[in-house]
């Protein structure tokens, strides 16, 4: 497994410090130190591969650190903030993911036999330990970066084979929730969508209920049970969230963003930024462009 690991390494080593595109549909990379506050961010459902260094993500209260030879699943969209470190000997921190399709999991689903139902009440995120067959399909897909010519042909096939190697996992049961109409986490991901799509307007926790077709009493707790967050919790971490790229990018003052992400008070809005960013919003914002000016230099 270690030389499948190295090579792995190999092909993944011009990856820069943000999401890297490869070339091959829905399959990036990154390397190196990334900036907090790029880590703090709506993650899209995804399988991720750590190939050096590792990485804690936290979602709610629960955090998770990701190691060499580890992969996590990712079902639902998930408001997360996380940091990366280099390996004991320096190496830098370096990962591979494949942005999840559904369509694409229940094509696959229809070819395969029907397993027992999934679990209730589980986490959209989780992490487990990486197999050589399930290495041995990221090292062919991988490869295809050196062969473009070949990417349109054989890229469907090796992307089929890491994700029957996830569902042969332990977490292959998220995979299928995913793709399974009327499964608690398909229902929760129809809620999620709508939150991420409208965050800015207000919540009722009673019409996402009805848009999942759950008791309002089902849905907090599956809900809670998924992202690790109340509805009105993941509403505000991700108004909180674009709200500081806005004001990184320089698109508006504290008080003008605050409206927009939804916010009525503004002072409300500074309070909230604070607990979750540990600065008020000017300030941070600022803090992180001086950071970002200072990398480039």
């Amino acid at each position: 497994m270690s030389a499948q690991l190295q090579e792995l390494r190999q092909l993944a080593s011009k990856a820069e410090n943000r999401r890297t595109e490869t070339g091959i549909p829905r399959v990036a990379m990154v390397q190196g130190e990334i900036p907090e506050h790029q880590l703090a961010a709506v993650y899209d459902p995804m399988v991720n591969l750590i190939l050096a260094g590792s990485k804690t993500m936290t979602v709610g209260d629960r955090t998770f650190r990701y190691d060499p030879a580890t992969y996590f699943v990712m079902s639902v969209d998930l408001p997360a903030a996380g940091s990366v470190h280099s390996s004991n000997d320096g190496e830098p921190y370096l990962a591979i993911s494949l942005t999840l399709e559904p369509a694409i999991v229940a094509n696959l689903l229809a070819d395969l036999p029907k397993p027992a139902g999934g679990e209730l009440y589980s986490p959209g995120f989780s992490v487990a330990p990486v197999t050589p067959e399930l290495l041995d399909a990221w090292v062919r897909m991988l490869r295809l970066m050196e062969l473009p010519n070949e990417i349109a042909a054989l890229a469907p096939a090796y992307e089929r084979e890491i994700l029957f190697r996830v569902l042969q996992g332990p977490l292959g049961w998220m995979l299928r929730d995913i793709a399974t109409p009327d499964t608690a986490l398909s229902r929760i991901g129809v809620a999620i969508q709508w939150i991420r799509e409208n965050f800015a307007k207000p919540l009722r926790v009673e019409a996402l209920a009805e848009m999942a077709a759950l008791s309002v009493s089902a849905f907090h707790r599956h809900f809670k049970a998924v992202t690790a967050l109340s509805p009105l919790q993941y509403q505000k971490h991700v108004r909180l969230i674009h709200a500081r790229s806005l004001l990184i990018a320089g698109e508006g003052n504290a008080t003008s963003v605050a409206f927009h992400v939804g916010y009525e008070s503004p002072n409300q809005f500074s309070r909230e930024y604070a607990r979750q960013f540990g600065l008020p919003p000017s300030r941070d914002a600022a803090q992180v462009r001086q950071k970002v000016a200072r990398s480039v230099r």
